[in-house]
C-alpha cells in the first residue's frame, strides 16, 4: 500500500510539473494513466501474493498495460 501512494504522489508531482507544458485535458489523461498503471501494479502485486508465479503474473501485467506504459515492466523496473 506505501508503494501505491509513492507512486500517487509521484504521479501527482509529474502531473503538476505538467501543467505549464499540456492542456487540462493532456493532464488529465496523464493522471488517468497513472492510476491505470498504478493499479496494474497493485494487480501484479496481489497475483505474486496468490503464489500465481513471477512469469504468471508478469504477463498479466504487461496485458493490463498494453498502450499505458514504455516497456515490459509497465513504465517501471526493480531490481531483484
Amino acid at each position: 500500500m506505501k508503494k501505491s501512494a509513492l507512486m500517487l504522489s509521484v504521479a501527482v508531482f509529474l502531473s503538476t510539473a505538467a501543467l505549464a507544458q499540456h492542456s487540462d485535458k493532456e493532464v488529465k489523461e496523464d493522471i488517468a494513466r497513472h492510476r491505470a498503471m498504478a493499479a496494474a501494479h497493485e494487480a501484479a502485486a496481489k497475483c505474486m501474493e496468490a503464489g500465481k508465479g513471477e512469469k504468471v503474473c508478469l504477463a498479466e501485467l504487461q496485458t493490463a498495460c498494453k498502450g499505458l506504459a514504455i516497456g515490459k515492466y509497465c513504465g517501471m523496473k526493480h531490481s531483484h
